[in-house]
């Protein structure tokens, strides 16, 4: 048995998120399909991280053990034949046998975008949350400074999120500006479930006047959700990178224990 290593991207418009399920397709099933007819094995994958309906990525990371010959790096190729466009594998290379695209992930980067403008965008309507209100970034990147270091982000969990350890670290939290778009980039040893986009909504919640500045750094002290802003819609979410080696961290320490 061979373990082969998958970079995947892809639109999670037309799907239930990563992960396999019984009542509706996910990437995950459509890509095992895809292999098991290029194999002609039973294949099982497994990815670094179990995005939502509607999130997209440009580097999830997965891999699967197969018995076939195809070299490591051509499966990449062979398989983009059998996949519909908006999945891609954008790259494939032979792994070791204890690698583990989820357990062996030491971080993770994500983007979340945002568009503010009187109306919605027609080709970015996919890509981008639409705020029909003026943000600040400028107040919004301040506020990301409560962000940084190792804390217990309880608050930032979605009600029913079964993690028992709520405590992460994050070294990078930045938000810019290019014309109309506000984007988001933050970076970490893990993210509990729907953390980034509960973050992204409050920081929207800050920048357009509808929550106090401190939202983020209150929440962190007091445990409350209710201290914080609105989740932010799927569809402005990307999984953008998988780190299995701890890129420039700012001088943050980062505990060795894999992400979540």
């Amino acid at each position: 048995m061979r373990r082969i290593q998958l970079t995947i991207e892809y639109d999670g418009t037309n799907y239930a998120g990563w992960q396999r399920q019984s009542n509706a397709l996910a990437v995950q099933q459509v890509i095992e399909e895809a292999l098991s007819r290029l194999t002609g094995e039973h294949v099982t994958i497994h990815g670094a991280s179990r995005t939502d309906a509607g999130v997209h990525a440009l580097g999830q990371c997965a891999h699967f053990d197969t018995c076939s010959r195809i070299p490591g790096e051509k499966f990449s190729y062979a398989v983009n034949t059998m996949l519909p466009p908006d999945i891609r594998v954008s790259r494939s290379q032979d792994a070791p046998e204890d690698f583990h695209a989820r357990f062996s992930a030491r971080g993770k980067r994500y983007r979340y975008l945002f568009y503010d403008a009187p109306h919605a965008g027609a080709l970015n309507r996919l890509t981008h949350a639409h705020s029909i209100y003026p943000l600040n970034d400028r107040l919004m990147q301040a506020e990301t400074e409560a962000l940084l270091g190792t804390h217990d982000f309880a608050a930032f969990a979605a009600s029913g999120s079964a993690v028992k350890d709520t405590v992460r670290t994050l070294w990078r939290a930045e938000v810019s500006r290019s014309d109309n778009d506000v984007m988001l980039i933050i970076e970490g040893n893990g993210f509990l479930y729907n953390m980034v986009r509960i973050i992204a909504g409050t920081l929207r919640d800050i920048g357009s006047g509808k929550l106090e500045p401190g939202a983020l750094k209150k929440a962190i002290e007091t445990g409350n959700r209710l201290d914080l802003g609105v989740t932010a819609p799927a569809h402005g979410l990307t999984l953008m990178e998988v780190f299995y080696a701890l890129p420039d961290t700012h001088g943050i320490h980062v505990p060795p224990k894999g992400t979540s």
